[in-house]
């Protein structure tokens, strides 16, 4: 991919981001995805790629746009997209930290076309990359990682979802002596600011969304790190939809490789709310104004681009719909 792509997809993280902040705190999740979702749509129209989405808001028939297999760009180069217009919905409908508009691309072929269930995940950064084994304890993996990174085991800051489902993974980091850090939603930013230094995060542990788990990787990818994951089907339709990709054994252990093939891979996500990663969005000048954070990496060079940008959001139509005040 060339990459001048690479700048093409923040624009279409930052009209999401802008879309949707305007709803935080306001307690209609709902309301911010769908104003993520259509301003990220229409800016995918300016972008110059022949994508299909393989990761998205849900088949044909559940949502009206950016549904998995929908066509999206304006013509170009042939790549897999994968979005998540907000992650972390209800982060953003209760203004807590750590929301994020994200899209990953690679050509076409290169993206797990992941389907919508539980991922049990481990994640890390680059000085740890090789050290991981999720079929392994919680404590092996932790003293593992903490060599790696020439740290004490209580210095770790291990993220997990704040879920009945980890109490024995939260008992075990509490055991081992590592910091934890609980969040309520959304593990996409926590996997890719373990693989940033001075973040504060230095692992992603536990079982989240699948789809999540694909854009997870590609930043991890794109960035050196290194993460393992397993499908967690709970019931026989999610079962038949994993022997369906072509897993004669759903519970086997994905590496990066295989949830993300290749070496050229582009992620680019924008803060909606404040969090470990990125900034949230900022709105001023009579509310015309809107100033993003943002972070952009590509993983055949492994360059990774944090980009702030001021926006007159009265000069842009794309992001029209997102600058009109709640109150309208």
């Amino acid at each position: 991919m060339e990459r001048e792509l690479a700048l093409e997809f923040v624009r279409v993280t930052e009209a999401a981001a802008i879309a949707c902040a305007r709803w935080m705190g306001r307690g209609d999740k709902n309301r911010a995805d769908q104003l993520a979702v259509d301003a990220m749509r229409a800016a995918f129209d300016t972008v110059s790629i022949s994508g299909v989405v393989v990761i998205g808001e849900g088949e044909m028939d559940e949502a009206p746009m950016l549904y998995i297999g929908e066509h999206v760009g304006a013509g170009g180069v042939e790549l897999d997209v994968a979005v998540d217009p907000v992650e972390g919905t209800n982060l953003v409908a209760k203004g807590l930290n750590g929301s994020i508009a994200v899209v990953a691309a690679a050509p076409r072929g290169q993206l797990l076309h992941a389907p919508d269930m539980y991922m049990e995940k481990i994640a890390v950064g680059p000085q740890a990359a090789g050290c991981i084994d999720i079929t392994a304890s919680v404590s092996a993996n932790l003293k593992w990682v903490a060599r790696a990174k020439g740290m004490d085991v209580s210095d770790l800051t291990v993220v997990i979802l704040d879920r009945d489902r980890h109490r024995k993974i939260i008992q075990e980091v509490r055991e081992a002596g590592a910091r934890i850090k609980l969040i309520s939603d959304g593990d996409v930013a926590p996997a890719v600011a373990a693989c940033i230094e001075n973040t504060g995060v230095d692992m992603l542990l536990g079982i989240g969304g699948a789809p999540e788990g694909v854009l997870a990787a590609a930043a991890v990818k794109a960035m050196g790190g290194d993460m393992q994951a397993r499908l967690v089907p709970s019931n026989e339709e999610e079962w038949e939809r994993v022997r369906q990709m072509g897993l004669d054994d759903p519970t086997r252990v994905l590496t990066l490789n295989d949830l993300v093939r290749g070496d050229d891979v582009i992620f680019a996500a924008t803060g909606i709310t404040d969090g470990d990663l990125l900034r949230g969005v900022r709105y001023y000048g009579e509310g015309l104004r809107a100033r993003t954070h943002s972070v952009v990496m590509r993983s055949r060079t492994g360059t990774i681009r944090f980009i702030e940008a001021v926006h007159r959001l009265d000069r842009k139509p794309v992001y029209a719909r997102g600058a009109v005040r709640p109150a309208e």
